[in-house]
């Protein structure tokens, strides 16, 4: 499991819809993560798909890729490639998808009512959960290594609990 440190310029680039009300959220959250200096790795030439939908698309999507036809409130889908991203003639490099984290903002919003906080604080939750599934972490099959690290970095943060810990809880 990565335990050390991505700088901010190391960081990927977030590919979210330029109208999108978090992008700025999610960018800043994405570079308060690195700077952090828990997580190991140069992702300069990363990109990392974010996607807003609501209940019924996210029902629909967990459905086709789970087998659950039920909504959610956050799915990671990590790409996982073993090949080298730098061109032959070593003359540019390649842009590498880490993979999509797709959040549904109609819950996001009613979990926010839920525990008294505003929504931007629960999409960052979401995304940081999302996020640290992209890079490996998988909390259904871990010791506890991603209640952990995403506990680490939401308190880091000045966030509220963590999904994982919300739902043991309940």
């Amino acid at each position: 499991m990565p335990t050390q440190f991505v700088e901010s310029s190391l960081m990927p680039q977030l590919d979210i819809d330029e109208n999108s009300s978090y992008k700025n959220l999610l960018e800043t959250l994405l570079s308060k993560i690195c700077n952090l200096r828990l997580i190991q790795g140069d992702f300069s030439h990363c990109t990392l798909e974010v996607i807003f939908v609501d209940s019924q698309a996210m029902r629909e999507i967990n459905l086709a890729h789970r087998g659950k036809d039920s909504t959610t409130d956050v799915l990671s889908f990590p790409l996982e490639c073993d090949f080298d991203f730098q061109p032959l003639d070593g003359t540019a490099t390649f842009e590498r998808l880490l993979g999509s984290i797709i959040i549904n903002t109609e819950l996001a919003k009613e979990m926010s009512e839920n525990y008294a906080h505003n929504i931007a604080d629960e999409i960052s939750l979401l995304f940081i959960h999302g996020f640290l599934h992209i890079l490996g972490f998988d909390h259904e099959v871990d010791n506890g290594e991603q209640r952990a690290l995403e506990q680490h970095i939401i308190e880091s943060i000045g966030l509220k609990q963590s999904l994982i810990v919300r739902v043991q809880e309940h």
